[in-house]
């Protein structure tokens, strides 16, 4: 695509162009901001003001249009969102320094119509990419954000084996003296990896310890030379100097045509998870399972639609889906999107609640081509920081082509609740350029949506098509959103998994999606589960979705009646019953152990032989469900089961619930139904409790 560089002139910025260039995209302007005449620096929280005076010679170097503009915004919005959540709330913020990107943004627009992306070098600053992608988002185009969350030392060295020549125009970092200034990455190196081992600053500057200028790089057409700069100092202090280069004369110097470069890309998949996919390119596919048994509908599970509940500071509604108040009445898909959604804002009206509070939603289509029109439709609902999601399409009754069910969070203050939105493309994970999250945190729960095996920088799905490669580019996909929220949450957590959902679409890939599983060290045991479906988005071959405890409980402390928090062992319990007449019940359960009463997590129940009146009345007679499970405290239940084996489900639910409430049951049919230890159940309770 066609795409314009914001430049600040510093290495970030034009080693990104780099990266843009390998991955096929055509540079045709570039844009800045800055601080206003007569000033040379701005205390800015989004941008690189020091080196302004060089932004021209940047530009020239790389022979295309500058666009430059003035900051005169603050640093309003100071929160890890901008933007309301609300799909008709306030957008824009006036008076913020972000709405100055914009209007710059908007002017290269209009100059070049066919522009299409934006080059954005952050790497690790989760402000700055939450802005730049708002801006975007709101023009229409895509960032292009090679460097973000890459390792920092692996970073510098890549930059100096491409040949970028750039020097540090100031340093405001502990160990960095005006000594430092005017010195090039080569040259600093070695000081930049000793100040990391010693006080952890930020190798590429990060941190703010240092900002730089690019005089070359494999890009420029021309060498800029500096040829007198004076040291500025802001404050001299035993702990870290504050100082800049003010560059006072510079000009360009012809160089060879730019010649085809190197550059080290990093591997599509870490080594943990080459090896699964090893493993699974290794392992025996299933040759003793029927590829899909004939489903009938002669039997739907009596379940009430758009039932509600809260227990705590959490609401579910499940089973969301069109009144049918004549089957012959065909609506548009369009028109039974608007309708489900307005069914859903009606219920969480009924709690004070809007859909901005969604944490999570399942969408449940009859057909996957129906996936691009649905999304269109859904977009409208959600403003900044949407809920995490997952899709998958699988055998509807007809005339239902949409279903959703939905988890949301009472939210005292709106910094209970953190979205991870990462809409650029670039080596790390899929951007989420439509309406949802990556994964959003609530409670100390983690909701991530549904991974599917793209290639992060074309979201793509792998060529040839490869079971393996697809279903651990997945499992990376989940643990590197995971790691990035470990790493920018305010205090530690550990992370443990309570759910796993691995939706396929084929039965016969089933063995080598559970072997990623079985070959991974760094995936403990939770309740999992193996979902044959019709289809996933993109037609892909796996999608997997997990739920995540931070491992951090909120306890009151009885001595000065305040709510502190501690730490809590992830527990994982299962248990298998086998019946004389070929019948089964088995369960998976896992919760936090140390959080005092309150325990929340998950829990599986699966059946075989439901129409057995022995494993029915045993149910009711015998203490077979795990003691941790609290029907009081489900939240929701997803009911995964066979159409063709679901006619006994009513006396099952019965015998299960007995006098307590039915928590809101949101039913999911699928050809087939797996655990880690067995397969072919004939339907599973998956239930979320608090």
């Amino acid at each position: 695509m066609k795409y314009l560089a914001l430049l600040s002139g510093g290495k970030d910025s034009c080693f990104n162009l780099l990266h843009c260039a390998k991955n096929g995209h055509e540079l045709v302007a570039a844009a800045s901001l800055g601080p206003g005449a007569g000033k040379e620096e701005l205390d800015s929280y989004l941008y690189q003001t020091v080196g302004q005076d060089a932004i021209e010679l940047v530009a020239r170097a790389l022979e295309v249009p500058l666009y430059r503009r003035v900051i005169t915004g603050t640093a309003i919005e100071q929160g890890s969102e901008y933007g309301s959540r609300k799909s008709k709330g306030v957008t824009a913020i006036e008076g913020d320094e972000t709405e100055d990107l914009l209007a710059l943004l908007s002017e290269v627009k209009a100059h070049h119509p066919d522009v299409l992306g934006v080059s954005v070098g952050a790497i690790l600053s989760n402000y700055q990419r939450v802005r730049v992608e708002h801006v975007c988002r709101r023009l229409g185009l895509t960032p292009l954000c090679y460097l973000w969350n890459r390792d920092q030392g692996e970073l510098l060295q890549e930059m100096i084996n491409a040949g970028m020549e750039a020097i540090l125009i100031k340093v405001a970092g502990i160990g960095l003296t005006t000594k430092h200034l005017g010195k090039t990455l080569s040259e600093m190196h070695p000081t930049l990896l000793k100040l990391n081992e010693q006080y952890g600053a930020h190798i590429c500057g990060e941190g703010g310890e240092y900002e730089s200028l690019t005089l070359d790089c494999p890009l420029f057409k021309h060498r800029i030379i500096l040829s007198e700069v004076e040291t500025v100092i802001h404050s001299d202090n035993s702990f870290a100097t504050v100082a800049f280069l003010r560059i006072k004369n510079a000009h360009l110097e012809a160089k060879q045509p730019p010649q085809d470069f190197e550059l080290d890309i990093p591997s599509l998949l870490d080594d943990d998870f080459a090896a699964l996919r090893d493993a699974a390119e290794w392992s025996i596919p299933p040759t003793d399972i029927k590829t899909k048994e004939c489903e009938t509908y002669s039997s739907v599970p009596k379940i009430t639609p758009a039932v509600a509940r809260q227990v705590g500071s959490w609401v579910s509604i499940s089973n969301i889906e069109r009144a049918i108040q004549d089957p012959i009445a065909t609506l548009t898909i369009e028109e039974e999107v608007t309708e489900c959604f307005q069914l859903l804002e009606a219920r969480f009206n009924e709690f004070g609640l809007d859909v901005s509070k969604c944490t999570n939603i399942n969408i449940f289509l009859s057909d996957i081509d129906l996936f691009v029109r649905v999304n269109a439709v859904y977009a409208t609902f959600f403003g900044s920081s949407p809920p995490a999601r997952a899709c998958v399409a699988v055998d509807l009754p007809h005339p239902i082509r949409v279903r959703l069910d939905c988890v949301a969070f009472v939210e005292k203050s709106p910094q209970d609740r953190h979205a991870l939105h990462v809409q650029g493309l670039s080596y790390w994970a899929p951007a989420n350029i439509g309406p949802y999250s990556q994964a959003i945190t609530a409670g100390e729960r983690i909701f991530v949506s549904g991974q599917i095996g793209l290639i992060p920088a074309q979201l793509t799905l792998p060529s040839p098509r490869s079971l393996a490669i697809e279903a651990a580019l997945a499992t990376q996909h989940v643990s590197r959103v995971i790691d990035v929220l470990r790493s920018t949450y305010s205090r530690e957590w550990t992370g443990d998994t309570q759910l796993a959902l691995n939706w396929l679409t084929d039965i016969n890939g089933l063995n080598r999606v559970k072997s990623v599983i079985s070959a991974s060290s760094k995936i403990p045991r939770s309740p999992s589960l193996y979902l044959v479906v019709k289809d996933l988005p993109k037609n892909a071959l796996v999608e997997k979705q997990v739920l995540v405890h931070t491992g951090s409980c909120a306890m009151l402390d009885e001595e000065d009646d305040a709510i502190v928090m501690h730490s809590c062992t992830p527990v994982y319990e299962q248990h298998n019953t086998n019946f004389s007449d070929g019948s089964i019940l088995y369960w998976e359960i896992s919760h936090c152990h140390g959080s005092g009463e309150e325990s929340p997590g998950c829990a599986i129940i699966c059946l075989k032989g439901g129409d057995s009146p022995l494993l029915s009345d045993s149910i009711r007679n015998v203490r077979l469900l795990p003691s941790h499970l609290k029907f009081a405290r489900s939240l929701s239940i997803r009911l995964f089961y066979r159409p063709s084996r679901v006619a006994s489900y009513a006396k099952i639910a019965q015998s299960i619930f007995g006098d307590d409430e039915t928590p809101p049951t949101t039913p999911i049919p699928c050809s087939f139904i797996s655990t880690n230890d067995f397969d072919d159940w004939d339907y599973v309770l998956c239930i979320l409790q608090t």
